[in-house]
Order: C-alpha cells, then sequence, then structure tokens
C-alpha cells in the first residue's frame, strides 16, 4: 500500500511540474504573436462592431482582408446594409469607397500603421509589443492583455482589453475604453481565417465598389426625401448653439450650424451628390483618413469631413482639436440612429 501511495505521489507530482512548465509567459505569448503575425500570408476576418456614445449604442458588420500586411480590405455596414463604406489599400495608395454614391476618395497614407485599429489582428500585436507595461492573464481558452492604445485622441480612449485564442491565437475580442473604463469600442470576432487565399483582382477598386452596390438594397426612395439635421452634444466640448441657417443648392437644402462659448465650430450639412453616369469618381484628399467608428472621413488640423446615408457632413474649427472633432462627430451619430 506504501508503493502504491509513493507511485500516486509521483505521479501528482510529475503532473504539476508538466502543467507548470506548460504555462506560458507574458513575454512568451507576446513573442507568439509577433511571430505569427510576422509570418502570416494573410487573413480574412468577420466581426460585430459595438459602438457606445452616450446612451445610445449601435452595432455595424465589419468584414476584414489582410493580404501580406501590406494589401488591406475593410468593409463596415449597418444591419439594414443601406449603409456601407470600405477601406482598400493597394499598391496606388489607400482609398475609402462610399459605394452608394459611386464615390472613392485616396489618401496618400500610412494607414493601418499610424494608429491603433480594433479589428486588425497585427495592429493589436504592435499595441501589446510596444506596450512594456501591459497586463496579462491567461484563462482555461484564453489569453487576456491589456494594454495602452495608440489613438490620436489616446486620451479620450486610453486603454483597451485584447482576447486571443489559446487554439490558434486568433482574436476574440477587443474591448477599447474611456478613463473610467467603460468599453467605448467594441470588436467580437466571428470568424477568423489564417489560411485565406486572394485573388489578383481582390483589392481592385472599381471591382470593389461594384460588388458593394450589387449587394445594397434599392434606395430610390430614399434618394428622394429630404434629409433630417442632426444637432451634436456641444456640452461636452462647452459649447452653445448660437445659430441656424438654411440655404439653398442644386442639390436641395444646406444647414449651417454655428457653435459658440469655451469653443466656437461650425457644422454643415448637405445632400451628397453621385457622378450622373455610372463611372467611379476619385477624389484626391489632402488630409489624413478618420475613422470614425460608424464612418471613414477626412480630418485635418480644422475640419473634418464625412458622409453618412446619403448625406455630407462637415465640422469646421480653429479651436476643437482632432481628437474633439472625433468626439463631436460621435455625438451627432448617436442622434442619428435614435
Amino acid at each position: 500500500m506504501t508503493k502504491r501511495r509513493l507511485v500516486w505521489l509521483l505521479c501528482l507530482v510529475a503532473l504539476f511540474v508538466l502543467s507548470a512548465c506548460g504555462a506560458k509567459s507574458k513575454e512568451d505569448v507576446t513573442k507568439d504573436l509577433n511571430e505569427k503575425a510576422e509570418e502570416m500570408k494573410g487573413y480574412k476576418a468577420t466581426a460585430q462592431m459595438t459602438l457606445q456614445t452616450g446612451e445610445e449604442k449601435q452595432a455595424y458588420h465589419v468584414e476584414i482582408w489582410n493580404k501580406d500586411n501590406h494589401f488591406y480590405r475593410v468593409e463596415l455596414s449597418n444591419d439594414k446594409k443601406d449603409q456601407s463604406q470600405m477601406i482598400l489599400k493597394n499598391e496606388s495608395g489607400v482609398y475609402v469607397l462610399t459605394p452608394s454614391l459611386n464615390k472613392s476618395f485616396k489618401f496618400q497614407s500610412d494607414w493601418p500603421k499610424n494608429s491603433s485599429q480594433a479589428y486588425l489582428f497585427e495592429s493589436l500585436v504592435k499595441d501589446i509589443k510596444t506596450d512594456q507595461e501591459a497586463a496579462f492573464k491567461e484563462t482555461d481558452k484564453h489569453y487576456v492583455f491589456e494594454t495602452k492604445t495608440r489613438y490620436p485622441n489616446s486620451h479620450m480612449l486610453p486603454i483597451q482589453e485584447i482576447t486571443f485564442n489559446k487554439r490558434d491565437l486568433a482574436p476574440v475580442s477587443v474591448k477599447v475604453m474611456d478613463p473610467d473604463r467603460k468599453p467605448v469600442l467594441t470588436v467580437s470576432f466571428k470568424k477568423v481565417d489564417f489560411k485565406a487565399s486572394f485573388e489578383k483582382s481582390s483589392f481592385d477598386v472599381k471591382k470593389n465598389m461594384t460588388g458593394a452596390q450589387l449587394e445594397m438594397p434599392v434606395l430610390a426612395q430614399e434618394k428622394e426625401k429630404e434629409f433630417t439635421v442632426f444637432y451634436p452634444q456641444a456640452e461636452a466640448v462647452g459649447s452653445q448653439l448660437l445659430e441656424e441657417n438654411e440655404m439653398l443648392t442644386a442639390n436641395g437644402k444646406r444647414i449651417v450650424l454655428t457653435y459658440g462659448g469655451d469653443k466656437s465650430f461650425t457644422v454643415v450639412q448637405e445632400k451628397a451628390s453621385a457622378p450622373s453616369d455610372a463611372s467611379v469618381e476619385t477624389a484626391s484628399m489632402s488630409g489624413e483618413m478618420a475613422d470614425l467608428g460608424f464612418a471613414f472621413g477626412e480630418i485635418t488640423d480644422q475640419s473634418l469631413s464625412w458622409s453618412y446615408k446619403g448625406v455630407d457632413y462637415m465640422i469646421a474649427s480653429k479651436d476643437l482639436s482632432e481628437a474633439e472633432m472625433i468626439e463631436v462627430a460621435r455625438s451627432m451619430q448617436a442622434e442619428m440612429e435614435k
């Protein structure tokens, strides 16, 4: 009996030693993630993205393609599929496509390397690698990191929690939080395929524009309607509405909202125009691409512009920072989705 107990004791000790040896440190997992990001040939992923603005939540579908960490295709759409935009990166540059308007906007940008991207695997890995003070924990099925973000407005969204699947290191979820640790942007990955293949034309502007337009519902009746004016939550930046003016344009009305107070700014809203023929209209942009969460736009030192559901929006200000302009835009979007 004593020998049997001794054997059992030795087995338990061996199991304990083996399990201890199997546990990975933060440095081990970071190294594995970095090697996977550098060695992979590409991937395709689908995700659900949720944007929390005030009391409102908006959900969007995101489809991500990455080839060799050089070619990208990211499509963002709402549940009704009546609003969709796409980022394409190919040899010519970075493009933002708006299928409903048959327009593309070209940027000379180093996106996606210039900031955190919550839906890109390699960007998440870079965030972890960059933050030497990142927190790490391991659960039965996941590796979980808490890191600083690399957003231009990182003081407003300073923290993110990133969860990876232990089995294949695929991203599971990302929670981007405000200074009070409340989730503002959440990405839940539905599927990640690290063995994806691509056609030669997978990142072609014309092909992707045509494909996205074929998937869109018929919006002829919507295009005839006058758009609704939306007002930002200006109190967030210490401002109030001073004046509202309406003027007529070839496409209908243009609304100009003037705000003053601690910081002054102007908001312009008008119906977007589409090309009269079937050709894709490509405009070269001088500013940087702005990821608003619900749409992609252009941002400069003094302005932010974007299109959403057939309406063009612009915020102009000498007082607001780029982060504050994005905050104002997101507050307007919360009203749009009510």
